[in-house]
Formats: structure tokens, sequence, C-alpha cells
């Protein structure tokens, strides 16, 4: 295991000696950048969070900006062209596109069973 020795502030001196053995585990941590950009998960946490109904579930859709970006991860990947990142990039697309799959069919049968006007 490598050692590395570091200079810091006393009070962050005091809150480090304060996780103990948990530092490198911290580290790791802080290191690890999201998948995709954060106002990504905000756009679908938010509309979540709006208790969206049936309609609204079945309307869903990615913006024009994460399309695109998902537009170009595919021709990228047809041709053999990803990088490690971008891979990783378009796994994480793939899965919130099933999480939005799955909300939808759980949406489908209120769609389904609404009295005709």
């Amino acid at each position: 295991m490598a050692q590395i020795i570091l200079e810091v502030p006393d009070e962050l001196s005091v809150a480090l000696a304060q996780v103990g053995d948990r530092l490198p585990e911290l580290l790791a941590l802080s290191l690890q950048q999201p998948t995709l950009p954060a106002h990504i998960y905000r756009y679908i946490l938010n509309f979540l969070a709006s208790n969206p109904t049936p309609e609204q579930i079945a309307a869903f859709s990615p913006t024009p900006e994460m399309q695109q970006r998902l537009r170009t991860l595919v021709e990228r990947s047809q041709i053999g062209e990803l990088t490690e990142k971008e891979s990783l990039e378009l796994d994480e697309y793939e899965r919130i596109e099933h999480l939005v799959i799955m909300l939808k069919a759980g949406s489908l049968q209120y769609l389904t069973n609404l009295p005709s006007t």
C-alpha cells in the first residue's frame, strides 16, 4: 500500500482523525464522479417529486440535450469508437431508460382503465 504525506489545516486534521481508518474509503468515494452530469439526475428526480399523473408519466421524455447525447453515444458505439467513460455513460442512460419504461408500464393500467367520456 502506498503512503502519502499531506499538509492540511489544523481543523481538517481534527476531522480526519475522527474518521480514522475510514479515510481511504472516504477518499475513494470523493474521487468518484457521477457517470452523468448532476442536472440529468435532478431533471428526473424533480419530475418524480412532482407527483406526476399517469398521463404525465406516459408523456415523460428526456430533454433534447439528453436525446442528442444519447444519439451520439449510440452512434459512437455502433462504429466502435466509445471510450470507457462513454461506455459507462451509455450504460447509465440505458439503466435510466429501463426505469422509465417500468414507470410507464406501471401507469399503463391507470390509463387503460379510464372511463371514456
